[in-house]
């Protein structure tokens, strides 16, 4: 196995394990959150509507727009890591 070969896999997994934690993230919000444990969070409320409505209206998308913000960070240093930046001028 070449150099090359051992970076782009170490990448690849690396990379995946970025997805798997962002999307177990995503679901526990979107699914936990909004369905499962709407009950429990209908006790709290955030602008007059309850906690679980509002994680299912709201709260889900906010977190949805803070994962795409945080997969790009952890990329662009999983990219930076593995030497895969952009030159400038290019």
């Amino acid at each position: 196995m070449t150099a090359q070969t051992s970076n782009a896999e170490s990448y690849w997994s690396e990379s995946l394990k970025i997805v798997g934690k962002l999307l177990c993230v995503w679901f526990f919000v979107s699914f936990g959150c909004g369905i499962l444990f709407k009950d429990y969070l209908d006790q709290y409320s955030i602008g007059g509507a309850p906690l679980g409505f509002w994680m299912a209206q709201q709260g889900s998308i906010i977190c949805f727009v803070a994962l795409l913000v945080t997969y790009s960070r952890w990329m662009n240093k999983l990219d930076e890591k593995h030497g895969f930046t952009e030159k400038e001028g290019e």
